[in-house]
């Protein structure tokens, strides 16, 4: 279980900005709520909206400072920059199309950041910014959250270590079924801004959800894809960005995948699922069941891995917040993301040496993968599913 009393500097309390996040933003409220769970992260300043007005009707909601709310990033970047008690680190929660810029301006201030996936647009903004975060020796977490469930950290502790062997073949799908019918066309904000290409850029589903398939089997396995062969689907055709994708891919270990994303999977509300099949035994995990791993090895029962018991790996525990029994979920697998980049964080400013016990995080080199993996299935895609070196 998660102790705070674990910590070698348990009394510091890191203190952050967001950028987005304002009224009616879902991911906004989800990262605040996360930060804040274990008290090790205090929001301090933000520029919540590009209406300034909105952001301080947010800021006085969530009790910040007014001097400390401000009309655009670019601002906020540099004052709080400037400041003896400027934030830690910068919490990106804004739409997809102002990642960079926002990102960018941040690093370039000296400021340490959290970003939500995707990383960027283009392979060379991903390229820039994981270059001026080395440059300027910053951290940068991209919040893939599902690398922080108890059950995603055992199935890589199980892979890692050999238990199934050689990885041979491996299944991800990630269905859902929300824009089944034209949402976009109702006041769902969501559904319109995530099929515009302005604001969502190249692909829709692939990039919403697909790409937390990829980074889910890459943190898992380690595994890095050569190339692909995929097939994006806009369904209905008028719409102009993706709602079904199915991937061809493989691996560099020469190992064999194929990846599903629909949006218009009628029945499936969030049904994230990994099926990694090795030479000794396979793994998976789905989403919907995330307290549970099923583990099978060749001519032994089926075993189903059960969080917060004494057989699962010391990672794993340290990510288990509560008893047997007691369901976990989203928020918690949230918070231990941010868990994981505050230790590291902490550990930065004192100047004190990462050891073998830091969990690790999802940086910027798998924002950069993300990126690459999306162009390279829409390259692949456009140019009649052929298959695509990814590099």
């Amino acid at each position: 279980m998660i102790d705070a009393k674990k910590s070698e500097q348990s009394d510091i309390t890191l203190h952050y900005g967001m950028v987005g996040g304002g009224e009616g933003s879902f991911i906004g409220d989800v990262h605040r709520k996360a930060a804040a769970f274990d008290g090790k992260c205090r929001l301090v300043a933000g520029c919540f909206s590009r209406t300034y007005s909105k952001t301080l009707a947010t800021g006085e909601k969530l009790d910040i400072s007014k001097e400390r709310l401000y009309e655009n990033y670019q601002q906020m970047a540099q004052m709080e920059s400037e400041r003896e008690d400027g934030i830690d680190f910068v919490s990106i929660v804004a739409q997809n199309y102002i990642h960079y810029d926002v990102a960018k301006a941040f690093l370039q201030a000296g400021i340490h950041v959290v970003c939500e996936k995707p990383l960027c647009f283009e392979i060379e903004q991903a390229k820039e910014l994981k270059q001026l975060a080395e440059d300027n020796n910053l951290l940068f977490m991209v919040t893939y959250s599902y690398s922080g469930y108890p059950m995603v950290e055992e199935a890589r502790h199980i892979v890692q270590s050999g238990q199934i062997g050689e990885i041979r073949t491996i299944m991800g799908e990630y269905p859902q079924d929300w824009l089944t019918n034209l949402e976009e066309e109702t006041d769902n904000q969501q559904a319109q801004w995530r099929t515009d290409p302005k604001i969502a850029g190249i692909s829709n589903c692939l990039g919403d959800i697909g790409s937390h398939i990829e980074n889910t089997v890459h943190y898992i396995t380690g595994l890095n894809i050569k190339r692909v062969c995929a097939k994006l689907e806009c369904i209905p055709p008028k719409r102009p960005l993706d709602t079904n994708a199915q991937v061809l891919v493989e691996f560099e270990n020469g190992a064999s995948g194929m990846y599903w994303s629909s949006q218009i999977a009628v029945g499936h509300e969030n049904g994230l699922r990994v099926r990694i099949y090795g030479t000794k035994g396979s793994i998976e995990w789905s989403q919907e069941t995330p307290n549970a791993l099923k583990v099978c090895a060749i001519g032994e029962p089926v075993q189903i891995y059960s969080r917060s018991q004494g057989y699962i790996g010391h990672k794993a525990q340290q990510l288990t917040r509560l008893p047997a029994g007691h369901p976990e979920a989203y928020y918690e697998a949230f918070a231990n993301i941010y868990v994981k980049f505050a230790q590291v964080l902490v550990k930065t400013l004192h100047n004190q040496e990462l050891s073998h016990e830091d969990l690790k995080f999802t940086d910027v080199t798998d924002g950069l993968n993300g990126v690459l993996f999306i162009h390279k299935c829409v390259e692949s895609s456009k140019k009649g599913s052929i298959w695509v070196n990814v590099e």
